[in-house]
């Protein structure tokens, strides 16, 4: 099992340690976005100077390009993006049905890829392949989102998504015998024949040296009873953690968060999956008992001019900051704001300069990691009510 050690509790809130092969992740803790094992406009570099602990890869975008086979050859998602820390693959459910022509069976998903219109299927057997290929130390169970809102789309959804995760975990345990038993392909190998190439040496390192780790997702939508009886069902499985996905509003969320980590086990830990856009999201996802947050929306809205601040979202294209000579936002320590004014970030943007994107992802990553940073020692501190108040109340300005 993934080793996760609890530090302190405050209710459903905890503080704690995942101890992950490539690292500990110190939680609570937001992990970047690297879809497609890049955080957009940033090396790995200044995701590790900016304070991010993890990255987590989306393996249907993956598998499209450059294939897992080939980050295999490679080591590993970690060796082949020079992420040295914690890694996390999602699965790829959400992208894959949020596609306008997938087709959805019992047996996985058929669809056709965005980039060149080739066809693919997934199933919960070739995810699982997959993301063992691609070598994250935790993967995602393959889940079945309902585009449907409604109550009996997302109990069938749910139901599949269980059944499913039997057949991930099944498939998970059939890998991780394999990576303990290579004597064949040693005995292969012995010394006077033929030695491993380059590519064969580093995927039979990544299959037999390291762990990975499966956590099953809860779905069940904004219906509490489903939240319920997936979680109940997801808690009685042999898995090393927890993933909450599905489409989440503000609304409610705290309510559906206290249902579901109420009901799994407490000694695992808890990722809420694509939420961390908003600053409150990340306060109720850590009240609530979720250890671990994911989302693309902060270098997405980097991308478009769109800045944190404490005192609230900015649009540094607007013309009122073309002569405006202070920082992003003051008393941040990120490389753009220590270096760079909000006239020059202007200038950048009007001007469509690509340095324009990275210096924003830059300061916008630094600001939701360093926010859940914060949020992780008021809890050690007693003082998360306090800090939840001040910052929500004068970011939201209510």
């Amino acid at each position: 099992m993934l080793k996760f050690d609890i530090e302190k509790k405050n209710g459903l809130a905890r503080v704690g340690v995942i101890h992950t092969p490539h690292g500990d992740i110190k939680t609570p803790a937001f992990v970047g976005a690297a879809t497609r094992a890049t955080v957009k406009a940033l090396t790995m570099k200044e995701m590790r100077e900016l304070g991010s602990q993890a990255i987590l890869a989306n393996t249907y975008h993956l598998i499209l390009a450059p294939g897992s086979d080939l980050i295999a050859e490679a080591g590993g998602l970690a060796e082949f993006s020079s992420w040295h820390g914690p890694t996390f693959t999602d699965s790829g459910g959400f992208q894959i049905f949020s596609l306008p022509d997938v087709k959805i069976t019992e047996n996985g998903a058929k669809f056709k890829s965005h980039i060149n219109g080739d066809k693919f299927e997934m199933t919960p057997e070739s995810s699982m392949q997959d993301q063992w290929k691609i070598g994250a130390d935790v993967h995602m169970a393959f889940d079945h989102l309902a585009k449907s809102e409604s109550y009996d789309d997302m109990k069938i959804a749910m139901e599949r998504t269980h059944r499913w995760l039997d057949r991930c975990i099944a498939e998970h345990k059939r890998l991780l015998g394999e990576s303990k038993g290579q004597n064949a392909f040693l005995e292969d190998h012995k010394p006077g024949r033929a030695p491993l190439s380059v590519s064969e040496k580093k995927a039979f390192d990544l299959y037999s040296c390291q762990e990975q780790y499966l956590y099953a997702v809860v779905q069940g939508g904004t219906f509490n009873d489903l939240r319920a009886e997936s979680a109940q069902y997801c808690a009685g499985k042999d898995v090393d953690g927890f993933g909450i996905g599905g489409v989440f509003t503000a609304d409610g969320m705290d309510e559906m968060l206290q249902t579901v980590n109420s009901i799994l086990p407490e000694e695992k830990p808890r990722h809420l999956l694509g939420m961390g856009q908003e600053p409150i999201d990340l306060f109720v996802g850590a009240e609530y008992g979720c250890d671990t947050f994911d989302c693309v929306g902060p270098t997405r809205m980097a991308r478009n001019g769109s800045l944190y601040t404490l005192d609230g979202r900015i649009n540094i294209k607007n013309a009122k900051f073309k002569h405006d000579y202070s920082p992003v936002m003051e008393d941040c320590d990120c490389e753009c704001c220590k270096n760079y004014t909000r006239a020059y970030l202007h200038h950048l943007f009007k001007t469509d300069e690509i340095t324009a994107k990275v210096l924003a992802s830059i300061h916008n990553e630094h600001f939701i990691v360093h926010t859940v940073d914060k949020i992780r020692e008021s809890l050690l501190n007693d003082t998360f009510s306090e800090y939840k108040k001040e910052f929500l109340t004068r970011y939201y300005h209510d």
